[in-house]
C-alpha cells in the first residue's frame, strides 16, 4: 500500500446526535426517573469510529445522510471539529436528522432508543469518491451507501471493516455486505440476531463466509472473540473501570480499521483496538474518553503506536 494511503480511512453510515441520560439504574417497566446528568454529544457507528480514528492520528472521511435542520447542524459541525473530512456528509432539505436517547446506568451499561426518519433516501448514487484511502470502515444502517463503498474497495484493493451491530434492515440487504466484507466484527446483539443463535462460536459458525478474513464478536470487558480456522480465539480487553461504555463498539472498529489502513498485523490490530475501546469506557461521554496516542501509551506503554502518525 503506498504511504499516501496509510492512515486514511473512509467510514460511511450512520451519523446521528445522542442525548445521554446518567441514572442509576435503566428501568425495566414504565416509570418515570430521574438523571444525575445529561449530555449531548453525536454518535453513530460510522461517526464515531470516524472520530476515534482522528483522535488517534489518522485522516478520516465520513459519508453519511443527515437533515438540515439543527440536530444536522450539531453533527457536522462536531466532525468537522475534530478534524474529519465531511465532504460526503449529504444533507437532504426535506428530512429529519437521526436522534437516539441513551440510559447509562451506574454500572456503564446502557439502553439506547434510536430514530432514523424512514423517508431519508436510500440511493447511494451521489456517493463517488475519487480514492477511500487506505481502508473502508462501514456499518450496517446504510447499505445501499456501505455496498457501493464495499465496491469501490474491492476494485481499489484495500481492508473492508464492517460494525455488524443489530440492524433495522432486512437480511437480504446486510447479507451482501457481511458477506463481502473482509474483516466482519459483530455486536453480541448483531450476531444473535443475524444467526440466531445464542452461543458466540455456533454464531460466528454460521456467520463465516468464505472470503472472511477474520468473523468476530465484541463482547464487553471480554473483549474479542474470533474464530482461527475451526478454533474459537480469544482475547481479552485490559482491565479498566468502567464508567461509560457508549461508543466502545465504535471506538473498536475505527482503530482496527486504522491499524488495516497501516498495514499491522491481525493480532497487534485486536490488540490496539481492545486497548482504545477499554480506555474509551473510563469516561462518561459517548465520544469523551476516545483516546489520543498518547493517553494510551500512558495506559498500556507497551503498546508498539510508532506506526501512528501524531497530529
Amino acid at each position: 500500500m503506498s504511504e499516501q494511503r496509510r492512515g486514511k480511512v473512509f467510514c460511511v453510515g450512520l451519523a446521528i446526535q445522542d442525548t445521554i441520560f446518567s441514572v442509576d439504574d435503566i428501568p425495566r417497566e414504565p416509570v418515570k426517573v430521574y438523571a444525575r446528568e445529561r449530555r449531548d454529544v453525536g454518535g453513530g457507528p460510522a461517526a464515531t469510529a470516524a472520530v476515534a480514528i482522528a483522535r488517534l492520528g489518522g485522516r478520516a472521511t465520513i459519508a453519511a445522510r443527515i437533515g438540515a435542520d439543527a440536530t444536522g447542524n450539531a453533527i457536522s459541525d462536531e466532525l468537522s471539529a475534530e478534524g474529519i473530512d465531511t465532504t460526503w456528509l449529504r444533507v437532504f432539505d426535506d428530512n429529519r436528522s437521526p436522534g437516539a436517547v441513551i440510559l447509562v446506568d451506574r454500572h456503564g451499561e446502557r439502553l439506547i432508543v434510536a430514530y432514523v426518519d424512514p423517508d431519508t433516501p436510500t440511493d447511494a448514487d451521489w456517493l463517488r469518491p475519487e480514492t477511500l484511502g487506505g481502508a473502508l470502515l462501514c456499518d450496517l444502517s446504510w447499505p445501499h451507501g456501505s455496498l457501493a463503498c464495499l465496491e469501490q474497495a474491492k476494485r481499489e484493493g484495500i481492508p473492508s471493516v464492517l460494525d455488524a451491530e443489530i440492524t433495522r434492515h432486512p437480511r437480504e440487504l446486510v447479507e451482501p455486505i457481511i458477506a463481502g466484507c473482509d474483516h466482519v466484527v459483530f455486536s453480541r446483539p448483531g450476531l444473535a440476531q443475524f444467526t440466531g443463535a445464542d452461543s458466540i462460536e455456533e454464531g460466528l459458525r454460521r456467520a463465516r463466509r468464505p472470503g472472511h478474513k477474520i468473523v468476530g464478536v465484541t463482547d464487553g470487558s471480554d473483549g474479542l472473540y474470533w474464530l482461527d480456522g475451526d478454533v474459537l480465539r480469544n482475547a481479552r480487553a485490559p482491565h479498566v473501570d468502567v464508567v461509560d461504555t457508549v461508543g466502545a463498539g465504535d471506538a473498536f472498529h475505527g482503530a482496527f480499521a486504522l491499524a488495516m489502513s497501516h498495514g499491522r498485523s491481525l493480532e497487534e490490530a485486536i490488540r490496539f483496538a481492545n486497548s482504545v475501546a477499554a480506555l474509551k469506557c473510563t469516561v462518561p461521554g459517548g465520544r469523551a474518553g476516545l483516546p489520543t496516542p498518547q493517553a494510551l501509551l500512558r495506559f498500556d506503554p507497551t503498546l508498539d503506536l510508532d506506526w501512528i502518525a501524531v497530529r
